[in-house]
C-alpha cells in the first residue's frame, strides 16, 4: 500500500481535497435502503405464505402521498405498530417510495406459492 501524500493529492486534485478535508469528522448513517432492486424484491418476496406485508402494499404506490396514506391505514388497523409506522414514513420523506423497492404491478402475489412476477 502507498503512503498517502497530501501535499501531491491537494496539487493534483484540489476540489475533491477541499471537499474530503471540509467534510472530516462527519458521519453520514445508512439504515435499510436497498439500491438493489432485486434486493428489495428477493426480500419481500421471501414472506411467501405469509400473505403481504406493508412493504408489498407500499411497492404498489405511484407516490409519496399513497404511501403515507398506507401507512397511517396499517398503523390504523394495528397492523404495524407506532414506531415502525413512523420509521416508514420517515423513510417516505427522505428517500422516496422507491427505496421500498421497484414499482409492483397489481395481480402478481409473491406471497402465493407459484405466483411470481
Amino acid at each position: 500500500m502507498t503512503k498517502f501524500d497530501s501535499e501531491y493529492f491537494q496539487e493534483k486534485f484540489p476540489n475533491l481535497y477541499e471537499e474530503m478535508e471540509g467534510n472530516k469528522g462527519k458521519t453520514i448513517k445508512i439504515d435499510g435502503v436497498r439500491t438493489d432492486s432485486n434486493v428489495a424484491e428477493k426480500a419481500t418476496d421471501s414472506d411467501k405464505g405469509q400473505g403481504p406485508n406493508v412493504i408489498y402494499y407500499l411497492r404498489l404506490c405511484d407516490n409519496e402521498d399513497e404511501a403515507v396514506e398506507i401507512i397511517n391505514y396499517m398503523e390504523r388497523e394495528e397492523k404495524i405498530d407506532q414506531d415502525y409506522a413512523k420509521k416508514l414514513r420517515k423513510q417516505v420523506v427522505k428517500r422516496g417510495v422507491r427505496s421500498f423497492g421497484s414499482k409492483r404491478k397489481p395481480g402478481k402475489y409473491p406471497f402465493i406459492q407459484g405466483n411470481s412476477e
